[in-house]
């Protein structure tokens, strides 16, 4: 057997081990449900894990990864997930974090063909189109890749807001708060974009739905 594939086997008996020394009725609280009070949809990028770098414990965070941290409203694997966390487990948070240096946003920027992951990445590309005039002002590159991240975090806040799915929740006065980070993988601190909706009140009139 691989060297590798077993040691990811020994590295989870020893984590099971180090959380029975600290809590012996650790996996038996776990194995009673899950109440996380955060639906977090970030990048699947392998450098960004949701509950580490934000010090929770298993249990704690609900969790959506796709690349580069996208609200698409056909994507059922999302709406799935966001109507779960909203409707039966009722999140109160609901973070689309970001991070710089983000590949997915990187391809949007070119016009690399790269294969069937070209139709995700246009969804991206759609977001520098928005944001055509401020993004083609800046002329190093680097701050433009940055702010590209952050214009995306900033997007699909507001597509997050438009779903039904968090709308329904308004209405209902159900407590539910979307907000917008972008995580620095060179030092691992959070940048909070000041992007935060907690009613439909708040969004363009054209997207408050009539529920």
């Amino acid at each position: 057997m691989n060297k590798y594939y077993k040691q990811l086997i020994e590295n989870n008996k020893n984590w099971v081990a180090d959380n029975l020394k600290i809590d012996p009725d650790f996996f038996n609280k776990l194995a009673d449900g899950q109440q996380p009070p955060l639906l977090w949809i970030g990048c699947a990028d392998s450098r960004v894990p949701a509950n580490e770098i934000i010090g929770a414990r298993p249990g704690e965070v609900f969790v959506h990864r796709n690349i580069a941290n996208m609200v698409v409203h056909t994507d059922m694997n999302m709406l799935s997930v966001l109507d779960y966390a909203v409707n039966v487990l009722k999140v109160k948070h609901v973070i689309v974090c970001g991070h710089y240096g983000c590949g997915g946003v990187q391809a949007a920027l070119g016009n690399q063909q790269i294969g069937l992951i070209d139709n995700w990445i246009r969804h991206i590309k759609d977001v520098y189109r928005f944001h055509n005039e401020e993004l083609s002002k800046i002329e190093n590159e680097k701050e433009k890749f940055d702010r590209f991240v952050e214009l995306n975090v900033v997007e699909q806040v507001m597509d997050l807001a438009k779903t039904s799915i968090i709308q329904n929740a308004w209405t209902n006065n159900q407590p539910l708060h979307i907000h917008g980070w972008v995580y620095d993988i060179k030092d691992g601190l959070i940048k909070d974009l000041g992007v935060n909706f907690e009613n439909n009140s708040q969004l363009p009139i054209v997207y408050q739905l009539g529920i």
